[in-house]
């Protein structure tokens, strides 16, 4: 399994919400591979940690992402592909 890692910087937490909620979350929860995903926030900052089954899905969902973020609502800081070692 691969995990796709996004940092990013809500500048409009209502509008980047409603995003999360209408448009991230459901793309990404059907993308081909999908397994889990958290979406966290502190603050300004968000944090979230999309897994999916293999290196290449996780590769085609860190490009979706990279297009879905739109800013001024958020500007993205980074996206991770990351191979998921332990998981409980």
């Amino acid at each position: 399994m691969h995990a796709v890692v996004v940092n990013l910087v809500i500048n409009e937490p209502q509008a980047d919400l409603a995003a999360l909620r209408d448009e991230v979350v459901p793309q990404m929860s059907g993308a081909s591979g999908f397994v889990t995903g958290i979406w966290t926030r502190k603050g300004d900052a968000g944090l979230s940690v999309v897994v999916f089954d293999s290196e290449d899905t996780a590769s085609a969902a860190a490009e979706q992402l990279r297009s879905a973020v739109s800013e001024p609502t958020a500007t993205l800081q980074s996206v991770e592909v990351r191979e998921v070692v332990a998981h409980a």
